[in-house]
């Protein structure tokens, strides 16, 4: 008579035990903070965020349907009224050339303290690009969203022929006049190279 198998009364590594409950706790976690935020987000739902989230590992699910939420709830207010006390800049005429740059690069340290980076701003003078910010930036109305990450990329670029001088890549230039066909502007570089926080 062949004798019995041999039993297995090995345990498993409790290390593994543990790291299975860890991942199924986070698991629970993840889930738990997914339907709470499917909820919260419930009276702002369209169609747009289910084709949005159909792929994405529930993690990442999580973190957009948080930002979306802190979108929905933030307040639109001016920029200027982003701070505390309100940001005011005197009058673009008003300021010296000497209290210009000190008060152009503390602006511009400012807004980026708030997630607001300013791009294409080489062929501003100093002058040119303050202006922008006291006439077009500050009086904006914008949701006040704080998510790590992300931030309010503002164009100082008015028209189509000052970026394609200025700023196209030689790519982008090419692809430009073939959509259009219309001469291009010669490429040029700006003016007044800055190094602005990213």
């Amino acid at each position: 008579m062949p004798a019995p198998p041999a039993q297995d009364w090995t345990l498993s590594n409790p290390m593994d035990m543990r790291e299975t409950r860890r991942q199924t706790f986070d698991e629970v976690d993840l889930l738990l903070a997914n339907a709470r935020l499917r909820d919260e987000l419930e009276p702002y739902r369209d169609e747009s965020i289910d084709h949005s989230i159909n792929r994405m590992p529930l993690h990442a699910e999580n973190e957009y349907l948080a930002s979306m939420l802190a979108w929905e709830r933030a307040p639109a207010l001016p920029i200027a009224e982003w701070f505390d006390p309100p940001l005011a800049l005197g009058s673009p005429d008003s300021i010296s050339e000497r209290e210009l740059a000190v008060t152009l690069y503390e602006t511009i340290e400012r807004l980026h303290s708030k997630n607001i980076v300013l791009r294409c701003t080489d062929h501003l003078s100093d002058r040119d690009l303050y202006m922008i910010i006291y006439r077009d930036i500050l009086p904006c109305c914008e949701k006040m969203v704080d998510v790590p990450g992300k931030a309010i990329e503002w164009m100082c670029v008015e028209d189509t022929d000052t970026w394609l001088r200025f700023y196209a890549s030689a790519v982008e230039r090419r692809r430009y006049q073939e959509e259009r066909g219309v001469p291009l502007p010669p490429a040029e570089t700006p003016m007044y190279p800055r190094h602005l926080p990213e």
